[in-house]
């Protein structure tokens, strides 16, 4: 029997977000063990957790980097790091598709305090887009760990905009697939002959916490004190945070992004 279309509601939209935590517990579980297991291990050999994403995926990569419960051994690389570090005029971010062009990733990857045993997350929900397929392929080709985050029924509906024709799953060590649909949003609006509202960021989150639970959960089974943040609104966290940031100097950035 064929499902109902969601409601186009806030109770239809919730249903929507337990339909993507029950695919994330029935499917994806063993990917985000894997997942958990390449972060732990770059952390255990002193090595930091590099994120990056654009659009909207970017979300993903603040989510993993600089926050209170993630580990502080990590970076959010960026586009506008090729403004703030790399010299470029603050208009050069003022193409709406720059995420589509060749050629930059390279840059923004020199640009990044990296070193060999950091590991890499990169979120994409088409996982198509130049910037995106470029830093997977530099990455796997250095030798850095790739765990790819991405929405599996709409990058395998896609054709790539690379130029190789490949996607942001095809380099990866780890595919976690955060359980949006082709073209991302869920509530029908027929009027519009489309949907609205769309679900990858709350897929993305989801697996992005339980990939860290589980590399806090291998390091502290190691006999590793994992090195995470504290909530810097909470007694003692700016102690603590400022000594972890201090055994980290050179290789993370806070400030300026």
């Amino acid at each position: 029997m064929e499902s109902l279309p969601p409601e186009l509601s806030p109770t239809g939209y919730l249903a929507e977000v337990r339909r993507v935590l029950e695919h994330v517990e029935t499917t994806q579980l063993p990917a985000v063990a894997a997942a958990g297991a390449l972060i732990a291990d770059s952390i255990a050999a002193e090595g930091v957790l590099q994120t990056f994403g654009t659009g909207h995926s970017e979300a993903l990569a603040m989510e993993l980097s600089g926050r209170a419960g993630g580990f502080v051994p990590s970076n959010k690389l960026a586009m506008r790091d090729l403004i703030l570090f790399g010299g470029e005029p603050v208009d050069f971010l003022d193409d709406p598709k720059i995420e589509r062009r060749e050629g930059l990733a390279k840059r923004v990857y020199e640009l990044a305090p990296v070193e060999p045993r950091d590991v890499f997350v990169i979120a994409s929900n088409s996982g198509g887009n130049g910037v995106i397929v470029d830093l997977a392929e530099l990455v796997t080709a250095l030798g850095h760990k790739l765990i790819a985050i991405t929405s599996v029924q709409h990058t395998t509906r896609i054709t790539s905009r690379h130029s190789s024709g490949k996607r942001l799953m095809d380099f990866a060590d780890v595919v976690l697939d955060n359980g949006a649909p082709y073209g991302d949003s869920v509530l029908p609006l027929p009027s519009l002959g489309a949907n609205v509202c769309g679900i990858s960021s709350v897929g993305n989150t989801i697996l992005a916490q339980a990939m860290v639970a589980e590399a806090v959960r291998l390091l502290a089974g190691r006999g590793v004190e994992p090195p995470v943040y504290l909530s810097a609104n909470i007694e003692g966290g700016d102690v603590h945070n400022d000594a972890l940031e201090a055994r980290y100097s050179g290789r993370i950035r806070r400030a300026a992004s």
